[in-house]
């Protein structure tokens, strides 16, 4: 028992840290704290009384919050989960590590992650295939032909790192896997002083783990980069956060649901400028709502700009448990949940909030996101007039500067048709977000069962899909008798993983690919996902548009985006029997009953119980032992340059100057790390398309950028190289182009960065507002490193590629309020001197820019965007790798590794 008894004895819960006694003596009343404040109070509080080097300053700077935004403070993660997108680079990472520890004379099984790591593999699939009984076969066994050779290396590293287990292909996405099955929600750990019962607490390599904020866990995405330290023991330092409210009110009116309200959500506050902020989610309506339907408003808390979509444990978590675990967790969860002063019982006064933000979901109406971004958020009617607005304006305004007559006739199977601007080229049910909710999907099956009984098809041109997020979902749908309906109108399973959401929507139907090329035609798609960036679903369909699962089937049922479903017919007006939506839609009874039938315990324990994959998983060959065998042949796994990238960072130090340094692209606001670093398919005609070729790759054994994020050559060149980006030193022209200065020439971006580096010319990046938005791509931070891009210059950031630059080595520096490089007059054509970068980084001083161009100089001040001691001594040293290094050469043996249980 420590001096000042914080530690605690509850004769369920056992021993654990009181957030109660940790408050009390700083003199803060526990009832003001946020629910999420009281988990991070905890987690300091634990690791002040466990390791002597956090100290009660940290603590003290998480309860008093509000005076210390942006104060790091050094947090214990308990846990990291991983899609292979970003889990196959870090352990590549590790791999390289090893060798380098071990050329050293060190111990090369010192490199070990100390904390459980899980990788689930979901994000390598794609849709081939689709609408027809065999589909998902067929694309699990292409998805294994084409990445058979990652995962071996992915079963050799499950043996090789204790840490580390995997969960194969056909298994579920990462996101659903961790609510349903992987989170304990309070879990047990070894610590110094005895076994201690703690919340749990993940942080992930992909942008949507504040999904698992649903069920009262603290979790949030990060890069590969900062995961990879945190794995082998690195401080994991976090800003202290804002705090803010979010007080849901009412209840969703009939023909509402869960994914407008979250897409009202995301409006709402981005509006508000939440960005970095945690969100708690409470009032009445928030008490109302299900888990399922909790865990989608949290997975979307990157498109809302936030760390965290917080909803505390109460009465709906432990049901929820009870099902998906078992009853004795949940009886666990509860007792620490309620001695800790973690549950939320109705009733209790409100916590204490920066602000409170209050929705009326009784206002919320049937939405779509669209055609860009999801915070683009437009009512149900207004989609058709916004779509036919934009064809005809220029690009630069957010058209797609389309002549609105345009017309390319087809043939069909059931005969000639003509397609236009606004065909729906592809429809699908996919994404973490919304399969995790049964009453959406459940809608959505309804829907088609009540489509296929008015003779209702959908139009050959339009590709149809349904890629689940977990096995749980077919399993429902099959017993309540709504999966033959899908399949009956093309929605049948093709796989489970991150499909069309995530760019690997897998080739169009010819008829739409070849309407597409002849005529310019702007073609959409229809999904109920997360993510709608220029460039993301596919490379030939420009605008995109979120919805929920029911209105993805109802707009594939009327085959074009152009109509507005709340008033026109979905079959024409000419039809003989016109049908319309309100025809379609299901009872909002039938949905609530046959949800909650798709709650069943049975099926969770029956699907986490099997293998998923079978005998592709269980047969594919791995090598073993400690090392990692380098084949110099391998196209999919090369030995990644990021240490001796380090190393070359570590002796130069954090530059304080740059001097005639040049512009690689000047971008504007929005600029995602999908524009940075795509994710989709390689194209022939790409700087990574022409490389492959050369290296005797046919295209169609390309794979996508996601397969081949373990080849730097092929990711170098993919980066500043989406098909949408918009570099504005070359206006007028979309894709991965660049002027090549002094010469002006236009080339491409990987080109003059090879060019600028034979010169020995440093170069830097311009950007507008929220820079690096999207997912937790560290590639984009990767790219931008191995590019030669040494500072980013920026009105603001996005958190994680903001840390993920800082990371690599890449000064994030930002415009003073009110300016930006536009505002300045610049056009990226200058050559730029930059001095007191260094006074910068430490947070003494500005750096001063002069930016000198034809029309002569303008000099103007930043500052650079770091946080935390942390992040300033990370870019002092060359950024993580850098650092991780000089920690595990100078350590003799390994440290405390925690296996999974």
């Amino acid at each position: 028992m420590t001096s000042d008894d914080s530690l605690k004895i509850d004769a369920a819960a056992g021993a654990y840290v009181s957030v109660a006694r940790a408050a009390e003596h700083a003199g803060i009343a526990l009832a003001t704290l946020p629910y999420a404040c009281r988990v991070f109070v905890e987690n300091l509080e634990r690791g002040r009384l466990c390791d002597p080097n956090i100290g009660a300053d940290a603590v003290a700077a998480m309860l008093h919050w509000r005076d210390n935004h942006g104060v790091g403070v050094p947090l214990t993660v308990g846990r990291v989960i991983l899609p292979d997108s970003s889990g196959l680079p870090v352990l590549l990472d590790l791999v390289s590590l090893r060798d380098a520890v071990a050329e050293a004379g060190c111990d090369p099984a010192s490199v070990e992650p100390r904390i459980p790591v899980d990788v689930i593999v979901d994000h390598s699939l794609q849709v081939d295939v689709s609408a027809t009984p065999d589909a998902m076969a067929r694309n699990m066994a292409r998805e294994f032909e084409r990445n058979g050779e990652r995962y071996s290396f992915l079963k050799w590293a499950q043996q090789a790192f204790r840490s580390v287990r995997v969960y194969p292909p056909g298994t579920g996405i990462i996101h659903q896997v961790n609510l349903e099955h992987i989170a304990p929600v309070v879990t047990r750990v070894a610590t110094s002083l005895g076994g201690i019962a703690c919340p749990d607490f993940v942080i992930g390599g992909d942008s949507h783990t504040p999904m698992i904020n649903g069920i009262g866990v603290l979790g949030w995405g990060v890069g590969g980069i900062e995961a990879q330290a945190a794995m082998l023991g690195q401080p994991y330092v976090f800003p202290v956060p804002e705090f803010v409210g979010v007080r849901l009110v009412g209840a969703l009116p009939p023909g509402a649901t869960t994914t407008d309200l979250v897409l009202t959500v995301t409006e709402r506050l981005r509006r508000e400028r939440a960005v970095a902020t945690v969100i708690e989610y409470f009032g009445p309506g928030a008490a109302t709502l299900s888990v399922p339907s909790r865990a989608t408003l949290a997975n979307m808390a990157p498109e809302y700009g936030a760390t965290a979509g917080f909803f505390p444990i109460d009465a709906q978590t432990l049901r929820y448990l009870s099902r998906t675990r078992s009853p004795e967790q949940a009886a666990f969860v509860e007792a620490y949940a309620r001695a800790n002063a973690m549950f939320r019982e109705p009733g209790l006064p409100d916590p204490d909030y920066s602000r409170v933000i209050e929705i009326d979901l009784a206002r919320v109406g049937r939405s779509v996101a669209g055609p860009r971004r999801p915070q683009d958020r437009l009512d149900l009617a207004a989609v058709a007039a916004d779509f036919t607005g934009r064809l005809p304006q220029p690009l630069a305004e957010g058209g797609f500067a389309a002549d609105p007559a345009t017309a390319v006739p087809v043939s069909t199977p059931a005969g000639p048709a003509e397609l236009r601007h606004g065909a729906l080229a592809i429809a699908a049910i996919t994404a973490c977000t919304n399969t995790s909710n049964p009453a959406v999907m459940i809608a959505a099956g309804l829907l088609a069962r009540n489509a296929v009984a008015a003779g209702l098809k959908v139009p050959d041109w339009v590709k149809t899909s349904l890629a689940p997020g977990s096995r749980v979902v077919t399993r429902y749908l099959d017993e309540l008798g709504l999966l033959a309906p899908l399949e009956r109108l093309g929605f049948g399973v093709v796989g489970y993983g991150c499909t069309t959401c995530g760019g690997k929507s897998g080739p169009l139907l010819p008829v739409m690919a070849q309407a597409i090329d002849a005529g310019g035609l702007v073609a959409a798609a229809a999904l109920s996902g997360n993510r709608n960036f220029e460039g993301r679903i596919h490379r030939q369909v420009r605008a995109n548009y979120i919805m929920s699962p029911p209105l993805v089937v109802a707009f594939a049922l009327a085959g074009r985006i152009d109509l507005d479903l709340e008033n026109e017919p979905l079959n024409g007006a000419d039809a003989e029997k016109p049908v319309r939506l309100v025809d379609l839609w299901p009872d909002e009874e039938e949905i609530a009953t046959l949800a909650a039938r798709a709650g069943d315990a049975r099926l969770f324990r029956e699907v986490y119980g099997d293998t998923p994959s079978g005998l592709l998983w269980d047969e594919l060959a791995a090598p073993t032992g400690l090392r990692f065998g380098w084949n110099p042949q391998s196209s999919y796994l090369v030995e990644p340059p990021f240490l001796e990238l380090a190393r070359e960072r570590a002796r130069e130090g954090v530059p304080d100057a740059l001097h005639a340094a040049r512009v690689l692209g000047a971008y504007g606001d929005s600029l995602t790390t999908d524009h940075i670093s795509p994710s989709g398919e390689i194209p022939v005609d790409s700087p990574a398309g022409r490389y492959l070729i050369g290296l005797g790759i046919e295209p169609k054994a390309f794979n996508t950028y996601v397969g081949r994020r373990c080849n730097h050559e092929v990711m170098a060149r993919a980066t500043f190289a989406n098909l949408r980006i918009k570099n504005q030193m070359v206006p007028g022209r979309e894709g991965g182009w660049t002027q090549l200065q002094p010469e002006g020439e236009v080339v491409s971006v990987h080109e003059a960065a090879s060019a600028y580096g034979e010169r020995g010319v440093p170069l830097i990046v311009l950007g507008g507002k929220d820079y690096g938005m999207g997912s937790s791509r560290d590639w984009a931070a990767k790219g931008s490193a191995l590019l030669g891009v040494r500072a980013v210059i920026a009105e603001s950031y996005e958190r994680i590629h903001r840390s993920n630059l800082i990371g690599m080595g890449v000064v994030p520096l930002r415009f003073a309020d009110g300016e930006g490089w536009r505002q300045l007059g610049l056009d990226g054509c200058e050559s730029f001197d930059i001095e007191g970068m260094v006074a910068a980084i430490d947070g003494t001083g500005s750096a001063t820019v002069i930016a000198t161009g034809a029309a002569g100089s303008i000099r103007f001040l930043v500052t650079a965007d770091v946080s935390t001691r942390s992040e300033r001594a990370c870019l002092r040293a060359g950024g993580i790798m850098a650092e991780v290094l000089a920690f595990f050469t100078r350590r003799a043996a390994p440290a405390l590794v925690t296996e999974h249980p």
